[in-house]
């Protein structure tokens, strides 16, 4: 089959396509015949294609090199060679002298995978003179041919494009590093390697000399998410020696990759705002407590964590090492309610060993976040008047007041937490008697009666990091609250005042039967009827029996239930004696 031993060039030559056009027909029109329709001997060769590939994207020219298997049998049947027996293909340039003319000819046109039986006569073989001991002189020779590579030394690297993701973050260029995976084949299909079967991606730098030339080249441009074919012609691939056992000399390569991701190790964190609410006061900072939702992904798309999935929002600081350096970048100058995309190389996330199960080494994280508030430990409440009553306003709720409002109570993202409208009432407390939280005692201070205001109460001011009922941990609350009405406390340590001068005989007025003592009904009378009368009052939002019954307890020094003239003390005196013992 090759002609003469010399040895083997590789200058390439390209026949024109007309010429293989014009064999082909010759072969058509002759048929399988071993002579010419006159009967005389065969003028050229005789081609069958008994399988030709449903797709095939080029054909043997002259000057292309190939890689072919064949068996060679005489008229008879008898095999006079074959490349099968040697277990080695064939690997020579066509149309250049190197092969038999026959050959030469009956190659041509040929598709990678295609067969066919090729009649070759005497005077395109080995002649009158044969191949001694092997070819007789003057033999028709027979031979059955599978084609299983092709390339030309011109050729480049092909890349086909089977997928491109409708986003594409960033594309592939020299100096990046990638994490890809592939099924790599000849050019036959035959299977060589694949990342899938070693359940890990190929990770490496791009334009280095970690990859193959053209590899190199065929990853370039490349977005994560896509699929490529990309084909390498031998001299960018592995070249006369091969590789190994499974890549023989001269083999042109194909893989199949899907790019996971990509990233420089001069990258950094990359910001994309998804929605931006209105009226932005205030942006995240360093030292900042943060409550936020995130969908974490990989840059394929594979989803490693979710805070949706635990039904619970992720709390952390801000700026201060608690989360990955990628993350601490990412949410700083967020606002609360916005969405953000954050991307995070993997020196700024996991690294080079990644982490658990789910986030392999060297891989780009995605942070789909969604920030619900923060706030920070020196943060006081801050309010808002959103409306006043129109007439003039002299007196403002102070430290002890009772008042009566009404309120909504809404996280930041607007989730509804309470009403006092649920409860068909206003709610009641006396400011600075401890029962609502500091910050809503804070923000009630200073209102004119009809005033709303909106406050924003941080977590330390209200339920703190284990939160209440109903309100998550480290929560800042939203108020609007209406001031209903308001009346005037008492001083610390009061639990009934008069308006003017007490009875100057105050314990003659309180023994209304005159027996010298005061029993406790004596006692709620008389007390009743001062405020009835509008010359003293009780404490505001306390029961008044309640109120009453502590006072007389309060007098009743010795609790023998009932008070006496030396018992009876106002608090006024009181805390005279008080001052004079401490002198």
């Amino acid at each position: 089959m090759l002609r003469g031993a010399g040895s083997r060039s590789h200058t390439l030559l390209r026949a024109p396509l007309l010429q293989m056009l014009l064999l082909l027909v010759q072969a058509v029109g002759r048929g399988l015949g071993r002579a010419s329709p006159a009967g005389g001997p065969l003028e050229d060769v005789v081609i069958e294609r008994y399988h030709i590939p449903r797709a095939c994207p080029r054909e043997v020219q002259r000057g292309d090199f190939v890689r072919y298997h064949y068996n060679g049998t005489f008229e008879d049947g008898k095999k006079f060679d074959s490349s099968y027996d040697r277990s080695t293909l064939v690997a020579i340039v066509v149309g250049v002298g190197r092969l038999i003319t026959g050959m030469d000819r009956g190659l041509m046109g040929m598709c990678v995978n295609e067969r066919r039986r090729l009649i070759v006569p005497p005077h395109l073989g080995y002649g009158s003179i044969g191949v001694a001991g092997l070819i007789p002189p003057d033999a028709t020779l027979y031979f059955d041919v599978v084609l299983l590579d092709l390339w030309n030394k011109e050729d480049t690297v092909q890349v086909s494009t089977l997928l491109r993701p409708p986003h594409c973050p960033r594309m592939v260029q020299d100096s990046d590093f990638v994490r890809y995976h592939y099924n790599g084949t000849l050019l036959d299909g035959t299977a060589f390697d694949s990342s899938y079967s070693r359940g890990g991606t190929y990770d490496t730098y791009v334009g280095s000399g970690w990859l193959i030339k053209g590899m190199d080249q065929g990853l370039l441009s490349m977005c994560p998410g896509e699929r490529r074919k990309i084909i390498i012609p031998p001299f960018l691939a592995y070249g006369e020696k091969g590789y190994g056992t499974v890549i023989p000399p001269q083999a042109s390569l194909v893989f199949h990759v899907l790019l996971i991701d990509v990233h420089n190790p001069k990258d950094t964190v990359q910001l994309e705002t998804l929605e931006l609410p209105p009226g932005c006061v205030r942006r995240a900072a360093a030292g900042d407590f943060m409550r936020y939702h995130y969908n974490g992904s990989l840059m394929d798309g594979t989803l490693f964590d979710s805070s949706y999935s635990r039904n619970h929002t992720y709390n952390t600081y801000v700026g201060q090492g608690y989360i990955i350096p990628g993350m601490d970048q990412g949410l700083q100058g967020a606002c609360m309610g916005e969405r953000r995309r954050i991307t995070i190389p993997p020196h700024l996330a996991y690294g080079e060993n990644g982490t658990g199960d789910k986030i392999p080494g060297s891989a780009v994280l995605i942070f789909d976040v969604h920030v619900i508030d923060f706030h920070n430990p020196e943060d006081p409440v801050e309010i808002r008047t959103l409306s006043r009553p129109p007439e003039a306003c002299n007196e403002t709720s102070k430290s002890g007041d009772f008042v009566r409002y009404h309120y909504n109570c809404s996280l930041l993202d607007g989730t509804k937490l309470f009403s006092s409208h649920d409860y068909g009432a206003p709610q009641e407390a006396t400011l600075g008697a401890n029962k609502v939280i500091e910050g809503l005692d804070t923000g009630l201070r200073g209102m004119c009666v009809g005033e709303r205001r909106q406050l924003v109460v941080p977590p330390h001011l209200a339920h703190g990091e284990s939160g209440a009922r109903g309100v998550p941990g480290s929560a800042v609350l939203l108020f609007e609250v209406e001031l209903i009405s308001r009346e005037e406390g008492l001083p610390e340590g009061y639990l009934f005042v008069w308006h003017q001068d007490p009875p100057a005989n105050l314990f003659e007025d309180l023994d209304l039967n005159e027996d010298g003592e005061v029993p406790p009904e004596e006692f709620s009378t008389f007390i009743k009827a001062q405020v009835s009368e509008g010359k003293g009052r009780l404490m505001p939002g306390q029961d008044a029996e309640k109120t009453i019954g502590d006072m007389f307890q309060n007098q009743d020094r010795n609790q023998d239930g009932k008070i006496t003239s030396d018992e009876l003390k106002l608090k006024t005196d009181e805390d005279q004696e008080r001052v004079h013992e401490e002198l």
